[in-house]
C-alpha cells in the first residue's frame, strides 16, 4: 500500500509521523496532503532505512542533489563521495544519474549508503544498455524501457523521473516553434529520438497504466519529468513547454486516482520576470502537484557561475510555490561535477530554499535569521557557526581572518554594533 493509500484510508503511517515531527506540524496535517496528493513522501517499500522526507505544500523547500557517472568519468567510489558530501551539505534526496559504468552496481551502491531518498532516470539505464546490445539507442523496445523501470523500483529507488509528457503532440509544436535550442533533456532527447525512428507514441504515455501499477506495487513516486523544458531563455514558456505541461497534469489526475504518488518537474531557463507566471501556471494544471524544478536558471551567461544563477532564480521559484529544488553545480554546462562542485551546488540550492521559506512562512525560518542577528550583535562567534547554513565555511573563514578585536577583522576595533552597543549603555556581548 502506498502513503497515498495510507492517507486517503484515513490512517497515519511511521513515515507520515515522523516528516511531521521533522516539519513541526501534526501529523494529520500531513495525512490529509498526501491525501489530495498536495504533498508526497518517497520511499519505496524496499528501502526502509531512510530519513523520510515530505515534499509538498507548506513543508519547506527541499533540495536535491545530482551524483552518478558519465562515459567518461566516474566509479562506484567517486559516487558514493559525492554522496557523502551532498549528505554533509544538506542534501534532503539525491539523484543517481549514472551513464557509465555498471549503472545497476552504482545505483545499489548508492542505494545501500543513503539515509536520504533517492531518484534515478531509468531510460538512462535503458538507451546504454540499447547501445550495448542492439549499437543504437532507438533500437531498445518497450520491454527495455519497462524492464529498466521495474529493475529501479525492485532495487528500492524512491523516485523515478519518467518523460511521460512527451507526446507526438508535443514533437509536433516542437517542430513549429523553431527553438533556440531545441532538446536540453537527456531523457527527453532519448524518448523523442525512439519516438521519431519508430513513428510511434511515447511508450510511457501509451501504456502509462503500466507504469502506474509499477509505481504503485514499490511505493516509487513519479516524477513527472519535463522533457520539453526550454534550455535558453529564448525559449522559455514557449508552446512545447506548456503543451507537455497540459499533458502532465492529466496525468497526474490519472495517477492519484490509481493510488500513486506524483510530483512534477519544472523548467528550467527562465527569465526573472516569467519565474512567477510558470509556478502558478504549474499548481494550477497540476492541482497541487508538488514543483521540482532545476534552478530555474535566469540568465545563460554564467557557465562556471550557474550555482548562483540558479540560487537566484530557485529562490523566486520556490517563493511563487516550488516545493522541491534540484541544485545546480559550478561546473552546469561545462562538465560532469566532482565532490567540491556538488557541495557548493547544495549550499547554493539551500540558501535558495531558505530565503524562500522566510517568504513562505515555514516553521522556524525567520526565527533562525532573527537568532543569527543576535549572535551578530553579541559577537558570539561560536552561535553563529551553529546557525549558518555551511558552518564549516563559516570556521574556516573565520580562522584565516582574526582580529585582534572580538569584532571580525573587516572592522576590527571599529566594529559598528560594539560602539552603538556601547553608547546606548547595552554591552554588546550581553545582548
Amino acid at each position: 500500500m502506498t502513503q497515498l493509500e495510507i492517507a486517503r484510508r484515513g490512517d497515519i503511517s511511521p513515515q507520515m509521523v515522523a516528516v511531521a515531527s521533522a516539519e513541526g506540524t501534526d501529523a494529520e496535517v500531513i495525512r490529509e496532503r498526501l491525501a489530495r496528493g498536495t504533498v508526497v513522501i518517497p520511499q519505496n517499500v524496499g528501502h526502509a532505512d531512510i530519513v523520510p522526507c515530505g515534499i509538498g505544500e507548506g513543508l519547506a523547500t527541499k533540495v536535491n542533489a545530482n551524483i552518478g557517472t558519465s562515459s567518461d568519468y566516474g566509479s562506484i567510489e567517486t559516487e558514493l563521495e559525492k554522496l557523502r558530501v551532498a549528505i554533509a551539505a544538506g542534501a534532503d534526496t539525491v539523484m543517481d544519474l549514472s551513464t557509465g559504468g555498471d549503472i545497476g552496481a552504482i545505483r545499489r551502491a548508492i542505494l545501500a549508503a543513503s539515509k536520504r531518498p533517492v531518484g534515478t532516470v531509468p531510460i538512462y539505464q535503458a538507451a546504454v544498455s540499447a547501445i550495448e546490445k542492439y549499437g543504437a539507442i532507438v533500437k531498445m523496445d518497450v520491454e527495455d524501457i519497462f524492464a529498466a523501470i521495474e529493475e529501479n523500483a525492485r532495487d528500492g529507488v524512491d523516485f523515478v523521473t519518467v518523460h511521460c509528457g512527451v507526446t507526438q503532440s508535443a514533437i509536433a509544436r516542437l517542430k513549429k516553434q523553431g527553438r533556440t535550442t531545441d532538446i536540453v533533456s537527456r531523457g527527453g532527447a532519448f524518448t523523442i529520438a525512439w519516438m521519431l525512428h519508430h513513428e510511434k507514441e511515447n511508450p510511457l504515455y501509451e501504456y502509462y497504466d503500466r507504469l502506474l501499477d509499477i509505481a504503485r506495487h514499490y511505493d516509487v513516486t513519479l516524477s513527472l519529468g519535463d522533457g520539453m523544458r526550454p534550455g535558453s531563455l529564448a525559449d522559455a514558456t514557449d508552446r512545447p513547454q506548456i503543451e507537455e505541461l497540459l499533458t502532465l497534469g492529466e496525468l497526474v489526475e490519472r495517477a492519484r486516482d490509481a493510488g500513486v504518488q506524483v510530483m512534477v518537474e519544472g523548467p528550467g531557463h527562465i527569465p526573472l520576470d516569467q519565474i512567477e507566471t510558470n509556478m502558478r501556471l504549474q499548481k494550477s494544471i497540476c492541482r497541487g502537484a508538488p514543483f521540482y524544478v532545476l534552478g530555474p536558471l535566469v540568465t545563460d551567461i554564467a557557465a562556471g557561475y550557474d550555482h548562483i544563477t540558479s540560487a537566484i532564480g530557485g529562490a523566486i521559484a520556490a517563493m511563487h510555490g516550488a516545493d522541491f529544488l534540484c541544485y545546480v553545480t559550478p561546473s552546469e554546462h561545462l562538465g560532469i561535477p566532482d565532490a567540491g562542485d556538488v557541495r557548493e551546488g547544495v549550499i547554493a540550492a539551500r540558501i535558495a530554499a531558505h530565503a524562500a521559506d522566510i517568504v513562505k512562512g515555514v516553521r522556524g525560518a525567520r526565527e533562525r535569521d532573527r537568532q543569527m542577528s543576535l549572535a551578530r550583535k553579541r559577537l558570539d562567534w561560536e552561535k553563529q557557526a551553529e546557525l549558518s547554513l555551511d558552518p564549516e565555511k563559516f570556521r574556516e573563514v573565520r580562522s584565516r581572518r582574526t582580529s585582534s578585536s572580538p569584532a571580525c577583522s573587516m572592522c576590527g576595533k571599529y566594529c559598528a554594533m560594539e560602539l552603538v552597543s556601547k553608547y546606548l549603555g547595552v554591552s554588546a556581548s550581553r545582548c
